[in-house]
């Protein structure tokens, strides 16, 4: 990948990087590190990554090291951040977009990413699988899972009544 290649590929998919890593994380300077350090990864293998494939590659980076941020902070644990909302209760319909983040965020870490790729981002099947290093057959499957999970969840009527 040549450097043109290279400030190509941040022009075109850094936006697109960011809304897949917003929509993980919930937290804009969290998203933004997140983007900066997949592209940082990204140009110490430059010469290394075919300029056709940067896309896959930038957002396979991207979720493998927002993966490892996670499991970086459960085992950190920040007690000053304290979630209000998981300490209180309420039986009241708020908004159905709350309610559709709470049912992703409900859902095991890869199931969220392929629906997300899927869902939001527009990704093949195909992309998805050599984004999260899963077959076509196992991006299929965990989307239909989490599809009725967030289907089950949503229908509820407690949620909406």
């Amino acid at each position: 990948m040549t450097v043109d290649e290279y400030n190509k590929c941040v022009d075109h998919h850094a936006d697109g990087l960011y809304r897949f890593m917003l929509k993980h994380v919930r937290d804009t300077e969290k998203a933004r590190d997140l983007v900066q350090e997949s592209f940082a990864k990204m140009w110490l293998k430059v010469n290394e990554v075919d300029g056709s494939k940067a896309k896959s590659y930038l957002f396979s980076t991207g979720y493998h090291t927002m993966i490892d941020m996670i499991r970086r902070e459960k085992k950190q644990g920040n007690f000053d951040e304290v979630n209000e909302m998981n300490l209180s209760h309420s039986n009241q319909y708020s908004d159905l977009n709350e309610v559709l983040h709470t049912a992703l965020d409900k859902l095991p870490e890869v199931q969220k990413s392929v629906v997300l790729l899927r869902d939001y981002e527009g990704y093949a099947y195909k992309e998805i699988g050599e984004i999260c290093g899963l077959s076509e057959a196992q991006v299929k499957v965990y989307i239909f899972r989490a599809r009725k999970a967030l289907k089950d969840f949503i229908v509820r009527m407690d949620l909406v009544v």
